[in-house]
């Protein structure tokens, strides 16, 4: 038997019992669920186990085709692209600043904290901008033709 109809074969058995799960989780209904705990733990719990399970298996899975790939495939275009990923967060965490800031709860953010977030903005704005530039350029060398 192949790998693929044993990923299928397995794929079908977790989907079948998530099936089973929610399907109790609906039939006992979400009143009754929100009021009592044992069943919020009886219920729930397997369902989410399912879903960690999954989402485990996932990375796994994505991790070692990765690797893979990057062994097979042109590891100095990857570097390049890696690298200048990590020149673009540099460049934001450069471009942003720092400072402490209260939040609607009450607790404090730490400078640290807002400089990562501002440079994880301004890594966004950049890449977005990256995107939409080679998104018209790709346009306008397809109307040249």
């Amino acid at each position: 038997m192949s790998l693929h109809k044993i990923l299928k074969y397995l794929a079908l058995v977790i989907g079948v019992i998530g099936m089973i799960f929610l399907g109790r989780i609906i039939a006992t209904g979400d009143d009754a669920i929100k009021a009592s705990a044992d069943l919020q733990g009886s219920h729930l719990d397997p369902y989410m186990w399912i879903a960690y399970l999954v989402l485990a298996v996932v990375i796994l899975l994505v991790g070692i085709f990765v690797i893979v790939g990057l062994f097979r495939g042109n590891i100095k275009n990857t570097i390049i692209a890696v690298g200048s990923f990590l020149v673009i967060v540099v460049v934001a965490y450069v471009l942003s600043d720092g400072t402490a800031t209260e939040l609607k709860d009450g607790t404090m953010l730490s400078a640290s904290g807002d400089h990562w977030v501002g440079a994880g903005l301004i890594t966004f704005y950049i890449l977005a901008g990256i995107a939409i530039a080679a998104m018209v350029f790709s346009g306008i060398k397809k109307l040249a033709k």
